[in-house]
């Protein structure tokens, strides 16, 4: 089994991170119920380098596309993600939503006729994913409208797999002294979710 991790743990707070902390945990127990599986990181470094597709870019992916050109390193993402078993997406909740290195990401990976594709009824995913998870963490407090949730939820549906789970470590900011709890709570929940992950 492959597991992709989307490392998009960026913070200020450096080793300190609260995302970093959820991802860790969950982790850490997927490897240890899964010893076969091999993972593969996007690496923070490799988001933040990626840039937003501008016009020109899109036209030459497009007609990299028809001639169904998948090989061409403008598809080296969105082939390693539409082959992955599973995939974990590691982000913190940044004004309302993840930062914008991670919806550049979500440009790469959303490639017409590689991870989706369209018929008369609409769209299909072409991923080979069965699950993802989201792990994200913020100072507010959790919403069941999360832009972040409900965007990976909506992309899962898109791309075809069939389990979307999450979780969120919120109102990590609205009492300081609450706060260890709080991130210690919800890394149980992601290392329950690992165990048969």
């Amino acid at each position: 089994m492959k597991l992709l991790f989307v490392d998009c743990c960026i913070s200020q707070r450096g080793a300190e991170s609260r995302t970093r902390a959820l991802t860790e945990a969950f982790l850490k127990v997927f490897r240890k119920a899964h010893p076969e599986a091999e993972i593969e990181t996007v690496m923070p470094e490799a988001l933040l380098a990626l840039k937003p597709f501008a016009p020109d870019m899109l036209d030459e992916r497009d007609a990299l596309a028809s001639v169904e050109a998948w090989d061409a390193p403008v598809f080296d993402l969105a082939r390693q993600f539409r082959g992955a078993d599973r995939i974990a997406v590691a982000a913190p909740f940044w004004d309302l939503s993840f930062p914008a290195a991670l919806r550049t990401y979500i440009e790469y990976i959303s490639a017409n006729g590689l991870t989706y594709h369209y018929e008369a009824d609409g769209c299909h995913g072409d991923c080979k994913a069965e699950r993802l998870v989201y792990l994200t963490s913020g100072g507010d407090f959790e919403r069941e409208d999360s832009i972040g949730v409900v965007y990976w939820r909506q992309l899962c549906a898109m791309f075809g797999i069939g389990q979307f789970d999450y979780v969120f470590a919120g109102g990590l900011d609205i009492d300081p002294a609450k706060t260890p709890e709080l991130l210690d709570g919800a890394c149980g929940l992601a290392e329950k979710l690992a165990e048969t992950f």
